[in-house]
């Protein structure tokens, strides 16, 4: 099995004024940030917020009327359940979408609101995806594979050829990796319509599946990434085929990238990216040397983020930018003293968010007192001159901070 470009421009026949025809667009700032054209492909702007669908809509517009009366079936916590679920719905197929038992509820809802069926059952996507050919079996239903599938790739393909209508003169095209259905469209419609252009991948530092599978490597694979949809332990046949011709190059990306990316996207583009989507221009942002001075483009293919997590993303943000910090002052336990470190906080402009007072779980002598002070400021210059004042005024200070990995 293999795909083409001849694939590829059917798939965006069927596919067309079904999905979104998304936005690609120059990011100047982002562009000034790295010293390169920056351009971006807005798949998170898809009605279920992911790519996703053009694969999934292409696999079932292409169904018998008998497989669809039969109805169809995926293994999925994320965006692609979303998709299948909501273009089922529209074509009138019964949708079956198997789920690990610990999926999150919101998504568990999200999916039945698009009309499928949903099944809990194993604790990972490996024992929902078994279960899942399990039930293909039994029931006579029609499996949707969410990368190693040609007609789902294809249906990813036609990213690539709107990328290079609204930008020919692209020089690289960055892609998150996953499984590898993504890429091995893009890559493929990329290469065809012009063979010299680089492509590169990307995959989250704690799962580099498809790197270790090209190139021989053992890196381990696990961890809590930000970017669980690119989070895959076993990639696709089909796809590192594709991916192993077509792709330059595959690169890593540390957690502490994605977050940045994803903030500057809310605070750059006003847009919200999953950390799956953002991990394309995380690694830009990483190594912006292997990009100066060239036309790059790249996916933000994804914006299912949990609120409480975006919020504590930006928050991390902040912190690492300097504009937040948690402060540990030691001061004498008397009348006044409290007052004497807030006054200096007024004087250098800078807000207290959160104060504790410790007396007694402290290491500090007994006639002393810490207090640890969460504050905001207009900027990292601020912080630092307020820490300098505390110190000019006999208090002792530490901050906690965030390591990048």
């Amino acid at each position: 099995m293999t795909v083409t470009i001849d694939d590829i421009r059917a798939a965006a026949q069927r596919i067309g004024g079904q999905v979104v025809k998304t936005p690609m667009l120059l990011s100047r700032t982002l562009s000034d940030i790295v010293g390169a054209e920056i351009w971006l492909k807005f798949e998170n702007l898809q009605f279920t917020a992911a790519y996703k669908e053009r694969g999934a809509l292409n696999k079932l517009s292409q169904l018998t009327d008998e497989e669809k009366k039969r109805g169809v079936i995926a293994a999925s916590a994320g965006n692609h359940a979303q998709a299948v679920a909501y273009h089922g719905a529209r074509l009138g197929i019964p949708v079956t979408i198997v789920m690990p038992e610990p999926t999150p509820t919101i998504k568990v809802v999200q999916t039945e609101q698009h009309g499928a069926t949903v099944v809990l059952h194993g604790r990972v996507y490996d024992d929902a995806y078994a279960h899942a050919r399990a039930l293909e079996e039994e029931r006579g239903l029609v499996f949707v594979h969410p990368f190693d599938e040609p007609d789902v790739i294809a249906g990813q393909g036609t990213i690539g050829i709107e990328m290079l209508e609204a930008a020919p003169d692209l020089d690289t095209i960055v892609v998150p990796i996953g499984g590898g259905g993504l890429m091995s469209g893009i890559a493929t419609a990329a290469k065809a319509l012009k063979p010299d252009i680089e492509m590169v991948g990307v995959e989250a530092r704690m799962f580099p599946a498809m790197k270790n599978v090209l190139e021989g490597e053992a890196q381990a694979i696990g961890g809590a990434t930000l970017a669980e949809g690119i989070a895959v332990k076993d990639p696709g046949y089909l796809t590192r085929k594709i991916i192993g011709e077509l792709v330059d190059r595959i690169d890593l990306v540390g957690e502490s990238a994605i977050e940045h990316a994803v903030a500057l996207l809310v605070g750059i583009e006003k847009t919200v990216v999953e950390g799956a989507g953002a991990a394309g221009l995380a690694a830009i942002l990483e190594e912006p040397d292997k990009y100066k001075g060239k036309k790059v483009g790249t996916v933000l293919c994804g914006g299912n983020i949990d609120s409480h997590l975006l919020a504590n993303v930006l928050v991390r943000e902040l912190v690492r930018c300097g504009r937040i910090a948690r402060l540990r002052i030691a001061a004498e336990d008397r009348p006044g003293a409290l007052a004497a470190i807030t006054r200096i906080f007024h004087e250098c402009q800078v807000n207290i968010i959160e104060t504790n007072h410790h007396r007694v779980f402290s290491a500090l002598p007994a006639k002393d007192s810490l207090v640890e002070v969460e504050c905001e400021a207009r900027d990292a210059d601020a912080i630092d001159g307020l820490i300098e004042r505390l110190r000019e005024h006999g208090f002792g200070v530490e901050r906690t901070t965030i390591v990048r990995e």
